[in-house]
């Protein structure tokens, strides 16, 4: 199997070998060389091959030399197929397909459509592209095939009878893997012809894999060994026929199974969209010609231009682009009437793609390069660059009740190359809202949002509305006023930023600066509650917890002043607290149990190692506002505390004590499991009983019968 490494070192290799055929305006096979060891071989002709036809002949190396002559333009005769397929502009496939049949001739066969031989096809090919009689590349091929081992009888069931064990021993050739076709080695194959068991007669394989399935039983005196067997086998074997042999097989259950294709190294061919009825979750969304609808996505880190839809399934990507020249196709040049298709509904209809354009004006979020961003007189530009396509899909049941596009166009300037960002989403809405998965079940897991909800203002008897609680997430060139927001995660602790442009002018009114940098951090946590669970039931208030805001206290602030201003919330911290509230299937479950958000206030200063921000009133100054999170474990109560006895005294204490006087009579005790109770108890009162018996018949027994016979005497 190829690694990663030398494939992405392959399609390096094509690409060069394109782009310099494409250049120079010449053909290039690639590969150049082929080793064929199967009936079909294919290869590449790439570069200008409008006007190049293709011509195979059988080469030869010569006697002398030992090297291969020159390309011809003359065909000969041979007993393949040469086809060819345009797969792109500059580019062709060429595939050769062996004319004969690979199965071994018999002894006395006249037919010679087979082969002769085991080594069926062993010659050189030569492929030669030539444009008005003089060849311009050339392809050699190894071939190098052998003949193929087919059943001598070809039956038309497709099915295995196992016959009952009970009656006919199971198993009788277990090397016979391959249904209908002689398995090598496999002597006691019944597919296997005369010819064929002749290649490997005397490699047959042994034991029972190989069709001796009675092997002779230990208790046989025919296996005796003197390495393992003891003295005394000679006195004990048993000598019978092997046909008395209580071998079954290597299998126990009878029964009728089909016979299945093998695997192959073959290239899949994918096939067509099989129509639905109703959708279900995953499945793909179907235009009315039964073709995939298509969007824009990410596979494997890369962006597709065209990858099915699944139903339910919500995505937001972005893609990035290195325009040199202005686009001429999909998806970054599109119109109107190619997006209004026609979909499937899933219920027996269809659906219409309502198409709503919007133009960008501000270009930052899509154009990462400045240059580009900036004026655009006296430069090339590009008009309606598709920019976003943003799908809402409305459903109900198992169908789709509508669908609404809104493309997002504007004007690039184009300045040498320009980097290029666009946006593509899909929701899926039920009604207006839209479903969103949990972040565990019941409990929380690591790396799924923090779920948070904020109190549903229209009354729709729906509870808590979901939403999340943010960090910055920093992007191009980390100014607030382009940044994006991420979700808080829950377990993993994180701190982010971005920065704020502030000039002298804006130091001198430091009530609207606060209130500026007070809104942008509000915007991150715009909930009330957080979700105690993953699961959370929006109809049930126990099911949520307070989100607890700590306030900036205002009468400890500081004076403002020109050149600076206090009590700024430039850093807001969000503390998690979470317990292990239950165990699933050996899975701690976790819980949120509180929940805060603080801000701490900084003073914010003009200059620092540059005094032009504080002369020149309109220059700006870069101020960081950060955010944070932290997540906080709280420890299970085990119980209440030990006394200082309890600690010091340990004569009683088992655990920490090599005599354990409380334990003594405890096999007795129902709490010891190593043997049945019953057992443990009889042999309790048998010691006992040894112990009364033993006091009875010592010595101080004896001696106290004495002195009370003599007293009575």
């Amino acid at each position: 199997m190829l690694s990663p490494s030398s494939i992405s070192r392959q399609v390096i290799c094509v690409l060069l070998l394109f782009s310099l055929a494409h250049t120079r305006n010449v053909v290039v096979f690639q590969p150049s060389y082929l080793t064929a060891t199967g009936p079909a071989a294919s290869a590449l002709l790439l570069g200008n091959t409008s006007d190049t036809s293709l011509n195979l002949r059988t080469v030869s190396p010569s006697n002398t030399t030992g090297s291969i002559g020159p390309p011809s333009c003359v065909p000969g005769v041979t007993q393949w197929v040469l086809t060819r397929e345009q797969v792109g502009k500059n580019a062709v496939r060429i595939q050769l397909r062996l004319d004969k049949n690979l199965r071994l001739c018999g002894e006395n066969e006249t037919d010679t459509d087979c082969c002769r031989k085991p080594l069926c096809v062993l010659e050189t090919l030569q492929v030669s592209a030539c444009v008005g009689g003089t060849p311009q590349a050339s392809l050699l091929i190894q071939v190098k095939i052998h003949a193929r081992l087919v059943p001598a009888n070809t039956g038309s069931d497709n099915k295995t009878a196992i016959p009952n064990q009970v009656h006919q021993p199971l198993g009788s050739c277990p090397c016979d893997l391959t249904f209908r076709a002689c398995d090598v080695r496999c002597c006691c194959d019944k597919d296997c012809s005369v010819e064929d068991l002749k290649l490997f007669a005397s490699h047959c394989l042994p034991g029972p894999f190989g069709g001796q399935v009675s092997p002779a039983p230990d208790y046989q005196c025919s296996v005796q060994s003197s390495e393992n067997s003891p003295d005394w086998f000679p006195f004990l074997c048993v000598s019978s026929s092997p046909e008395n042999n209580p071998y079954l097989g290597l299998f126990y259950h009878g029964d009728t199974i089909p016979s299945k294709p093998g695997p192959t190294f073959q290239r899949p061919v994918l096939s067509a969209p099989v129509p639905v009825n109703v959708y279900i979750q995953g499945s793909p969304i179907l235009t009315l010609n039964d073709q995939y609808f298509t969007i824009p996505q990410k596979v494997l880190g890369q962006c597709v231009n065209s990858a099915p839809v699944a139903f339910l399934k919500n995505f937001k990507v972005k893609c990035v682009t290195l325009l040199r020249n202005c686009p001429t196709g999909s998806p970054l040049q599109t119109l109107p009437m190619d997006l209004r298709m026609l979909v499937k509904s899933g219920q027996g209809g269809d659906v219409i793609v309502d198409v709503t354009d919007e133009v960008a004006t501000d270009l930052s979020q899509f154009i990462s390069s400045t240059d580009a961003v900036a004026s655009s007189d006296e430069r090339p530009v590009c008009k309606n660059v598709t920019l976003a396509l943003d799908y809402k899909f409305y459903w109900k049941g198992n169908g789709i009740t509508n669908i609404t596009l809104t493309r997002t166009v504007g004007t690039i300037p184009l300045n040498g190359s320009v980097v290029l960002t666009t946006r593509y989403s899909a929701v899926f809405l039920n009604g207006e809202f839209m479903g969103e998965p949990n972040s565990g079940n019941p409990g929380y897991q690591v790396g799924r949002p923090v779920i948070a909800g904020i109190v549903d203002t229209l009354d729709n008897d729906t509870g808590l509305q979901r939403t999340s609680i943010n960090l910055w997430k920093p992007v191009s060139d980390g100014l607030c006023s382009t940044n994006e927001k991420k979700p808080v995660l829950f377990g993993e602790n994180s701190t982010s930023g971005c920065l704020l442009a502030i000039s002298r002018q804006n130091l001198t009114q430091c009530n609207l600066l606060r209130e500026t940098v007070t809104s942008l951090q509000a915007a991150l946590t715009l909930a009330t509650y957080v979700a105690r669970s993953g699961n959370p039931d929006p109809l049930t208030v126990k099911d949520w917890v307070n989100i607890s805001f700590v306030t900036l206290n205002s009468s400890t602030a500081s004076e403002d002043t020109i050149n600076s201003c206090y009590g700024i919330p430039s850093h807001q911290h969000i503390h998690v607290w979470s317990l292990i509230t239950d165990m699933v299937e050996g899975i701690p479950q976790r819980d949120i149990h509180a929940l805060q958000v603080s801000l701490s206030t900084w003073a914010l200063d003009c200059g620092g190692g540059d005094v032009s921000p504080c002369v020149d009133p309109v220059e700006t100054q870069l101020f960081p506002i950060t955010s944070s999170v932290t997540f906080t474990d709280i420890p299970i109560n085990t119980g209440p505390p030990k006394t200082r006895f309890q600690i010091n005294f340990t004569e009683y204490d088992c655990n920490r004590n090599d005599v354990c006087w409380s334990e003594l009579a405890f096999p007795i005790t129902k709490y010891y499991t190593g043997e049945p109770y019953s057992q443990s108890l009889a042999k309790g009162l048998i010691m006992v009983f040894l112990f009364i018996t033993a006091s009875i018949l010592g010595t101080p027994w004896r001696q106290i019968r004495q002195v009370w016979n003599s007293a009575t005497l």
